[in-house]
C-alpha cells in the first residue's frame, strides 16, 4: 500500500463531491495552521470526534496577509500548510480558501457540525447561523494555553 496524504487536498468542487458522497456526520473547521502546535492538534482531534468525517479549510497565503498577522506571515506556504494538515489521521479533506472568511466554503459543504477554538464565541463564529439553520450545531474547543503561532513567532523574534 502506498500512502499519499496529498489525495486529501481537494479544490472546492472536489470537496463538495466528497461531502455529498460521505456518509454520516461531517464536521468543518478552518484556520491558517502556519506553525503547528499542540493547540492545533487538540482542535483537529476534538473536531474529528464530533462526527464521522472532518473537512479543514486552510486560508490561502493571500487571505492570511489580508488578516494583518504581520508582514512575514504566513511563514509556511499554503500548499505546504495544506499538506501538513492533510497528514493528520483525524482529517479527511483539506480545502484552501481565498476569501476573508470561510462562509462560502461552509455554504458549499453544508457541514453538520462547525468547530472553532475557544477564542471565538457563537456571535463571532462565521457560518454558525448557516450550520444551525440546517439543523447542525456549533462547538467551541477550549484553547491550549501558552500556544499560538503568533506567540511562538514573537518568542522566536525576541532578543535572548
Amino acid at each position: 500500500m502506498t500512502l499519499d496524504t496529498r489525495t486529501k487536498i481537494r479544490d472546492r468542487r472536489q470537496a463538495a463531491t466528497w461531502r455529498a458522497a460521505h456518509p454520516g456526520k461531517v464536521v468543518f473547521t478552518n484556520g491558517v495552521f502556519d506553525l503547528l502546535h499542540p493547540g492545533h492538534v487538540v482542535l483537529l482531534e476534538a473536531a474529528r470526534n464530533e462526527g464521522d468525517g472532518l473537512v479543514v479549510g486552510v486560508n490561502t497565503d493571500a487571505s492570511v496577509r489580508r488578516m494583518g498577522k504581520g508582514p512575514d506571515r504566513p511563514i509556511i506556504s499554503e500548499q505546504a500548510r495544506a499538506r501538513v494538515v492533510a497528514a493528520f489521521e483525524a482529517v479527511n479533506c483539506v480545502v484552501l480558501f481565498d476569501e476573508d472568511t470561510p462562509l462560502e466554503l461552509i455554504q458549499t459543504l453544508e457541514p453538520d457540525v462547525l468547530v472553532k477554538g475557544g477564542d471565538y464565541s457563537r456571535a463571532t463564529t462565521v457560518g454558525a447561523d448557516v450550520v444551525e439553520a440546517r439543523g447542525g450545531r456549533v462547538r467551541h474547543v477550549e484553547l491550549v494555553h501558552g500556544f499560538s503561532t503568533t506567540s511562538i513567532v514573537e518568542r522566536l523574534r525576541a532578543p535572548s
